[in-house]
């Protein structure tokens, strides 16, 4: 009997797998630099634990706003701004299509949809190519590059491939990490199903639904779940209220964080009772459903949790996963190197997120705090090495099966941090086609990898711009006015650091504007102007289902960025080309011009968001 199949095949330059953060910026990244990219994803929407299937808000290395200017910037960045100007009200479904826009609309870059990897091809130590299946079109897709990105989270196709991986917490021999055991074990953080409820202004019954599990008080008393009123709930609160005096500020303010009755739990969390989680993943999900509705019913039902006038408007059906394999690369990141602030010469993104390592059994380890964190200082670098996947000709790996040992991965795999990560491994992956080379070939072009990530406002701390192609580092900078000095503009950091601004701020913005300045001695030859603005990278901007959240980070885009301006190319004084920008929000604008001979660049700026200066923190010519 003859079988009937729809089978496809493609050839790109680079393939993307897994469509969460990671995998968006990476195969972005890969396809502005001219690479023909696809990007496979096996969900209908992308984003991962950040979309509408999930929900968890994008965390990184401010670790919550408490690192100043720590905040991710780069393609994340410019997605995020993308959101706040369009979606002042928190829906995910805005999210998804803004995502979704991001990906479609890029040129050099094919999106799969609804596709399963399934398969793949190799030969020796390479990937040849990989099987996927698409769920709605019912095509078995192969698809073909020199090189390719693991972005799955789970380090699927690294695992498929033969790449050799970790699972468990290494020992203390190994790294001789602070926080490691003496014995190494396969102890994993769990997997999470979020919930969203919402105030209907009047009395809301909940009956549970059959099979949820009941929670007591002080099965929950380490978990803060609402605003106890009762006595006995009081009384089980302060028990927890003394081991949270031990704790360190950063400490206790993660541990508690989420406790409103409108918002789900991270602490909703199960590891599995097998060695693999990922094969575990169904059971998980249903046993999260049971402990999500069975909370629920403990919240309304059982003692005064002060949600007598809320109502269940949603529970996810997706549980969002923390950890699985780790794929080794050759470099494996560890806690040392986050505690040392390590700056490696590889450098290509960034943590600063604490080593947050959930207790082992997740929300049924009743009797302990639901995470151990291990907070430090700073912030880190991530190097290349930790990108490239050992044993492996022609494979990337990114995300949170990063390289990395597991206490570096408990602050490695938030998703900002992951983002990051995403878009430097794209750039790298499109410089193996312009060099003909594969991953560890681009080790010989780390300066310019670093030097491009830089340029695409990417941060890389210890770097600062170096590029001999961008005319502005030869200029004079001046300004109309100043509380803070214009040459900062070409200082070759684009964001403060420490104590230092590193932006140009005007004093106030004089009628007609404020103009900053760039001037040759001799003529220059200019086709493109960059500008880095100031979007407040201490302003909290991430989409969330928490109330509060959304209370403290408002509506609309910082005030501190600039709205309208003007950019003057002109020669001896007169002007030679103009671009007018007007209604602007993001933080990195890039202007293309003709060709243009010229001695001076005026950036003139007419208004802001609100703010009464302006601030400007990079200005680069090409």
């Amino acid at each position: 009997m003859a079988i009937r199949k729809k089978q496809k095949q493609a050839q790109f330059d680079v393939i993307v797998v897994g469509g969460g953060m990671t995998g968006l910026c990476a195969a972005i990244a890969s396809a502005r630099h001219g690479a023909k990219t696809a990007l496979v994803q096996d969900r209908p929407v992308f984003g991962g634990n950040g979309s509408s299937e999930v929900r968890m808000h994008i965390c990184g290395a401010s670790n919550n706003m408490r690192k100043r200017d720590a905040e991710e910037t780069g393609i994340l960045r410019e997605l995020l701004l993308e959101n706040r100007r369009n979606n002042d009200y928190y829906n995910w479904s805005v999210w998804d299509r803004i995502l979704h826009t991001a990906v479609k609309e890029q040129e050099n870059l094919s999106m799969f949809l609804n596709t399963t990897m399934f398969d793949c091809d190799t030969e020796g130590k390479r990937v040849k190519s990989i099987k996927c299946y698409q769920l709605t079109t019912e095509i078995e897709w192969t698809l073909s590059a020199p090189i390719f990105c693991d972005c799955t989270g789970n380090g699927t196709l690294g695992y498929m491939a033969g790449a050799p991986y970790r699972t468990g917490t290494e020992c203390k021999a190994e790294f001789n990490e602070p926080h490691a055991p003496d014995e190494p074990d396969n102890e994993r953080m769990g997997n999470t199903l979020l919930f969203k409820a919402v105030n209907r202004g009047k009395p809301v019954k909940f009956v549970a639904p059959k099979g949820s599990y009941k929670f007591t008080e002080k099965q929950l008393r380490y978990r803060k779940h609402a605003d106890l009123i009762d006595d006995a709930g009081k009384k089980l609160a302060e028990e927890a209220d003394e081991l949270l005096d031990n704790m360190d500020d950063a400490t206790k303010s993660l541990v508690t964080d989420s406790y409103c009755v409108d918002y789900g739990y991270w602490w909703i969390e199960l590891t599995g009772e097998k060695a693999d989680i990922i094969e575990e993943y169904e059971d998980i999900r249903d046993e999260l459903i049971k402990c999500v509705y069975g909370i629920w019913d403990h919240i309304k039902n059982d003692g005064n949790h002060g949600a007598a006038n809320y109502d269940l408007e949603w529970v996810g059906m997706l549980p969002g996963m923390r950890e699985s394999r780790r794929l080794v690369g050759d470099y494996m990141l560890n806690e040392n190197d986050l505690i040392n602030n390590e700056v490696f010469p590889d450098a290509v993104a960034y943590g600063g997120w604490a080593a947050d390592k959930h207790v082992a059994r997740g929300l049924f380890d009743f009797d302990k705090m639901p995470s151990e964190i291990y907070d430090f200082d700073g912030l880190y670098t991530i190097p290349y090495r930790s990108y490239v996947a050992k044993d492996m000709e022609n494979l990337f790996i990114s995300g949170r099966s990063l390289s990395a040992s597991r206490l570096a991965m408990a602050s490695s795999r938030v998703m900002g941090t992951c983002a990051v990560g995403g878009q430097a491994v794209g750039t790298a992956a499109a410089m193996c086609k312009k060099y003909g080379c594969d991953p560890r070939g681009v080790m010989e072009h780390m300066t310019e990898l670093q030097q491009t990530l830089l340029k695409d406002d990417c941060y890389i701390p210890g770097y600062k711009n170096e590029d001999a192609a961008d005319l502005a580092l030869k200029a004079t900078v001046t300004a109309s006015s100043e509380k803070l000095p214009a040459e900062n503009v070409i200082n070759g950091v684009a964001r403060g650091v420490g104590d230092n601004q590193n932006c140009w701020q005007s004093n106030g913005i004089a009628q007609g504007g404020e103009a900053l300045t760039i001037k040759w001695d001799a003529a220059q030859e200019v086709s493109q102007v960059r500008l880095t603005f100031d979007p407040n990278l201490n302003h909290c901007i991430k989409l969330t289902m928490s109330s509060h959240r959304m209370a403290e980070q408002g509506t609309g885009v910082a005030p501190e960025l600039v709205q309208d301006y003007d950019v003057l190319l002109k020669k001896g004084g007169e002007v030679v080309a103009e671009k007018q920008v007007r209604g602007n929000y993001q933080r990195h604008n890039i202007l293309d011009f003709d060709k243009t001979v010229c001695d001076e660049i005026e950036v003139r700026v007419h208004a802001t968001h609100g703010y009464a200066d302006v601030r400007v923190y990079e200005v680069r010519a090409y």
